[in-house]
C-alpha cells in the first residue's frame, strides 16, 4: 500500500510535494487528474490522498465524494488556490480531512500528511453530510482562510462558540455561517445584542414573561431563549451582560431550562449558544464582571475574527463585492478603483474594519463621476488615514509603500512624479551601497552593477556626502 497520493494537475506542485515525502521517508505516487487516481484503485488504494481542487476532468469535489462514500477510511486532505467559504464548507461536509489554501508551507503540509496518516493507521472515519450553501464571507487571506476552516470543521458540532474581533470584523456573519452549516440549519437563528438593550428588558427579552405577572395581558410571553428553541441563539457583546444575566444564562447551560420572568415552573430548551465579544473577556474576569465559569461555558471552540489591516490582500476582493451590491441596490452601474486606488486602500489602517470599507464603496457608489475611481474621487477623511503599521513593518510589501507616496505626491500636485521618485529610488540605492561598503565607491559600484565613473556622477548629481 502507498503512503500517499498526490492530485495536482500543476508538475511543479506535484514535484515539491514528491521531494519533501521522499525526505520524510513516506511512499507516494502522483497523478495530473481524477480519472489516473480513480483508474489506479483497481490495483491498490493509498493510506491518504491529497489532492487540487481544479483539474481537468472531475473536479477534487467530485473526487473526494466519490472516494469518501466508496473508502471513507481514506483521509483526503484538499488544497486549492481558489479558496473561499463556499469551497471551505463543501470540503470538510463531503469527508475532507484538512483544507489547504495555496499558497501553502510544505513543511506545515507534510506535518498534516503525518497526522492523516496516524488516523489512517487508527480507521477513525471522518464524513459530513452534503449540503450546499451559498458565502458568506470572502477573503483569500491566511488568517480568514482560518475562519473558513473553523466553520467547516464545526458542521458537525453542538458545541457553544466565542467569536472574538474588533466591531465591524464580520462577528455576526461568523455566527449566520455557523448556523447555517450545523445541523440546526431548519430551526430558528435568533440573534440579540445584549449591549443594545436596557438592563430592566434584556431580563424579560431574553427569558420572557409569566401570562399572570404580564402588565397588558395574561397571555405568556415567549422570551428569545424559546423562539429559538432548537435552534441557535446568537448573543452578541456578551461581555456588556449584567451579572444577574450571567448567571441565569450559566444556569441555562448547565440545567437547559429557565424561568420566565414571574414564573414557576422550569422551560426545557434546546438551545445553541453562540456569543461574541469586542472586549477581552479575561480583562473582565479579573476586574470581577465576568463570571469565570459562563467563560468556560461559551468559550468550548473560540473562533478570532482577524482587523481588516491584517488581512490587506482581501481589500481589493471585499471593495469589489461591495461596489457591486451597491451598484444593484441603487440600480446604477458597477463602479471600479483603479489601480493606485487598490494600491492606497491596502496601505490603510481601517479602523472601522470590513463595515468602514463596506460604507465607503456605498459613498464612493453614490459620489465618484466616473465609472473609473481615482484617487481624487477619493473622501476626504479617507486621504487622512493613517497607514497600517503591518505595511511600514513589512519588507515584501514596500511597493505598497511606493504606491502610497506616489499617490500622495500627484495628491499634492506634483505633475513631475517621475523625476522625483527615480531621484529619490537612485540616491537610496547609491546610499545603501556606500553605507554597506564604508564609503568604497569602486566596491559599491560593483554591488549595483554600475562602473566607477557612473557613481562617481551619481554621488555628485543626487547631493550625496
Amino acid at each position: 500500500m502507498t503512503d500517499v497520493w498526490v492530485l495536482d494537475d500543476d508538475k511543479s506542485i506535484r514535484w515539491v510535494f514528491e521531494k519533501a515525502l521522499a525526505s520524510a521517508n513516506l511512499s507516494y505516487k502522483s497523478f495530473s487528474n481524477t480519472n489516473e487516481a480513480i483508474n489506479q484503485f483497481n490495483h491498490e488504494k493509498p493510506s491518504v490522498i491529497i489532492s487540487d481542487i481544479r483539474m481537468p476532468g472531475e473536479t477534487g469535489l467530485v473526487f473526494l465524494t466519490k472516494v469518501s462514500e466508496k473508502f471513507p477510511e481514506i483521509p483526503i486532505i484538499i488544497m486549492t488556490a481558489y479558496s473561499d467559504l463556499d469551497t471551505a464548507v463543501a470540503a470538510f461536509q463531503k469527508g475532507a480531512f484538512e483544507y489547504i489554501a495555496k499558497p501553502f508551507d510544505i513543511d506545515k503540509s507534510i506535518e498534516v500528511i503525518k497526522k492523516a496518516l496516524a488516523k489512517a493507521n487508527a480507521n477513525n472515519k471522518n464524513t459530513a453530510d452534503d449540503q450546499s450553501l451559498a458565502p458568506e464571507i470572502i477573503g483569500q487571506s491566511s488568517s480568514i482562510q482560518e475562519v473558513f476552516r473553523m466553520i467547516g470543521k464545526l458542521s458537525k458540532s453542538e458545541d457553544s462558540v466565542l467569536i472574538n474581533g474588533e466591531n465591524g470584523t464580520g462577528k455576526a456573519l461568523v455566527a449566520q455561517s455557523l448556523h447555517k452549516n450545523s445541523q440546526r440549519k431548519d430551526q430558528p437563528f435568533i440573534q440579540i445584542n445584549t449591549a443594545a438593550i436596557p438592563k430592566e428588558l434584556l431580563e424579560e427579552t431574553l427569558f420572557g414573561i409569566e401570562g399572570d405577572v404580564s402588565a397588558d395581558t395574561n397571555a405568556t410571553v415567549r422570551g428569545y431563549f424559546e423562539k429559538a428553541h432548537g435552534g441557535t441563539l446568537f448573543l452578541e457583546e456578551v461581555g456588556d451582560m449584567p451579572m444577574e444575566i450571567q448567571i441565569r444564562l450559566l444556569r441555562i447551560l448547565s440545567d437547559r431550562e429557565f424561568y420566565r420572568v414571574g414564573g414557576k415552573k422550569p422551560v426545557a430548551i434546546n438551545v445553541r449558544i453562540i456569543a461574541s465579544t469586542k472586549q477581552n473577556l479575561s480583562a473582565l474576569i479579573e476586574n470581577k464582571v465576568f463570571r469565570d465559569d459562563l467563560y468556560h461555558r461559551i468559550n468550548v471552540i473560540n473562533i478570532k475574527m482577524p482587523p481588516l489591516r491584517e488581512r490587506p490582500d482581501d481589500i481589493s476582493l471585499l471593495a469589489q463585492f461591495f461596489l457591486k451590491n451597491s451598484a444593484q441596490s441603487l440600480k446604477t452601474e458597477v463602479k471600479v478603483l483603479s489601480e493606485a486606488v487598490i494600491n492606497y486602500l491596502s496601505t490603510l489602517d481601517w479602523g472601522g474594519n470590513v463595515l468602514q470599507l463596506e460604507n465607503t464603496c456605498q459613498w464612493l457608489t453614490l459620489m465618484s463621476a466616473g465609472n473609473i475611481i481615482t484617487m481624487d474621487d477619493l473622501p476626504s477623511d479617507l486621504k487622512d488615514q493613517p497607514i497600517n503599521n503591518a505595511y511600514q513593518a513589512t519588507q515584501e510589501d514596500w511597493t505598497i509603500g511606493l504606491h502610497r507616496s506616489i499617490a500622495l505626491e500627484i495628491k499634492n500636485g506634483n505633475y513631475q512624479v517621475y523625476d522625483t521618485i527615480i531621484h529619490d529610488v537612485e540616491k537610496i540605492l547609491v546610499v545603501s551601497a556606500l553605507q554597506h561598503t564604508n564609503n568604497r565607491k569602486i566596491d559599491a559600484a560593483k554591488i549595483l552593477g554600475i562602473g566607477r565613473n557612473t557613481i562617481t556622477r551619481k554621488i555628485k548629481e543626487l547631493v550625496i556626502k
